[in-house]
């Protein structure tokens, strides 16, 4: 069980950045390179029937052993990290024993308890880091090394009786991408889990229903000089939309259930700008009015202007999964059980994002999120318990034998 962090080091190493402004699938060659490099482990290691097709899944098999009348179990991660914080040259680095105090990084970057209370839940365990200069990359590759060990496992032990096990790795999550080609009916499971979730104990089945807006500006730039009643700064105009959206549903102040509007970008000049927005809700009656709204305000600019200087795109991304897991709500108790068995307590809370395996869930692959064990994704704060990952692997090989006692 110990090559789990062997295994996760040595994947945090390679580059497998995704790029949200490419228009190629994957959208970076580099995650093929490393899905290359998976597909000889997994081969390595004695899984059956691995394969990857030309959209750069990797997908594997573990045939029956013992058990035949039970449904097929998948597991899935992704290779990608985040484009939001740089994934090259990643240097991980592991803490023996944190001792609670600040952890202190490269580039002036420090873990600070002070900030991140959450680390003190580790202290006296071994915690891996980046070294200040980058992500570490445990979102994802930490389910990608508990799953792949949690395989290797399972393939040498003569006492864990199981039904067929799918596992799968795809790229391109963190860019909104990751499911756009999987074949759900090729892959063959009745359910699957994605190791994909945070700390020690996260179970979740519910998570944003998510759109992202597009908006464009068209400004009338004249000299400053002479500009009276005659410029419409296009900056300005795109600064009296965000005062108009409401300010208590910006992301640094919802929290649990709570939706938002992310201004993720903007950029131009007085002729014309650019916004990019997310808009995030649980609920989906939310969701549309705050769809809605974004509209609504859209139109009332151009109303006050008499021209349509805004120009709105909004695009559905993903939806809450709840509504297709509740029908089975027995592979979330299946999950829950094996962590209890674990010895790790089930903290079960709604996502506040979005996995591969809600768009999983209505392609028909019911996929609720499992920890992975990582804190503070995307960015040089990141770090993840050595004991969090083991936990995570003893929890798979929980639901592999829970799911051997279910009938199909």
């Amino acid at each position: 069980m110990e090559k789990v962090v062997e295994r996760f080091i040595g994947y945090a190493k390679q580059y497998t950045t995704s790029d949200p402004n490419s228009k190629t699938y994957p959208s970076t060659d580099r995650q093929l390179v490393f899905m290359r490099k998976l597909v000889d482990e997994l081969k390595e290691i004695g899984l059956s029937e691995v394969e990857m097709d030309k959209f750069g899944y990797v997908t594997a098999t573990i045939p029956a052993k013992g058990v035949e009348n039970c449904p097929v179990v998948g597991f899935i991660a992704h290779v990608d990290t985040s484009p939001d914080f740089s994934g090259e040259n990643v240097n991980p680095q592991i803490i023996e024993k944190y001792d609670g105090t600040p952890v202190a990084l490269k580039n002036g970057v420090t873990i600070d308890p002070k900030e991140f209370p959450e680390i003190l839940k580790y202290v006296g365990q071994d915690i891996i880091t980046a070294d200040g200069t980058t992500l570490l990359g445990a979102d994802d590759k930490a389910g990608v090394a508990e799953i792949v060990t949690a395989a290797e496992i399972v393939l040498n032990s003569n006492n864990i009786r199981h039904g067929k096990i799918r596992l799968g790795f795809t790229p391109d999550e963190e860019v909104g991408h990751g499911t756009d080609h999987f074949d759900v009916k090729k892959f063959g499971a009745d359910f699957a889990y994605t190791l994909d979730g945070g700390e020690i104990g996260e179970l979740e089945f519910e998570n944003f229903n998510a759109a992202g807006a597009k908006i464009k500006i068209k400004g009338r730039s004249v000299h400053p000089g002479a500009s009276k009643n005659k410029m419409i700064n296009a900056l300005l105009v795109g600064h009296k939309l965000i005062s108009m959206l409401p300010p208590t549903q910006r992301p640094e102040h919802t929290e649990n259930y709570e939706g938002f509007y992310h201004l993720l970008s903007f950029k131009g000049n007085v002729e014309t700008a650019e916004m990019y927005y997310l808009i995030r809700d649980h609920s989906s009656k939310k969701f549309e009015k705050k769809k809605k709204l974004m509209k609504e305000l859209v139109d009332l600019i151009n109303l006050e202007y008499g021209k349509e200087l805004v120009q709105l795109e909004v695009e559905d991304q993903y939806f809450n999964m709840r509504e297709k897991i509740e029908p089975v709500m027995y592979v979330v108790d299946v999950a829950k059980e094996a962590m209890i068995k674990a010895g790790v307590e089930p903290k079960i809370k709604a996502i506040r994002g979005g996995t591969d395996g809600a768009r999983l869930s209505y392609d028909g692959l019911p996929c609720p999120n499992v920890f992975a064990g990582g804190h503070n994704f995307h960015g040089p704060f990141e770090f993840v318990p050595v004991p969090s990952m083991l936990k995570s692997v003893e929890v798979i090989l929980n639901v592999i034998e829970g799911v051997g006692k279910l009938n199909k």
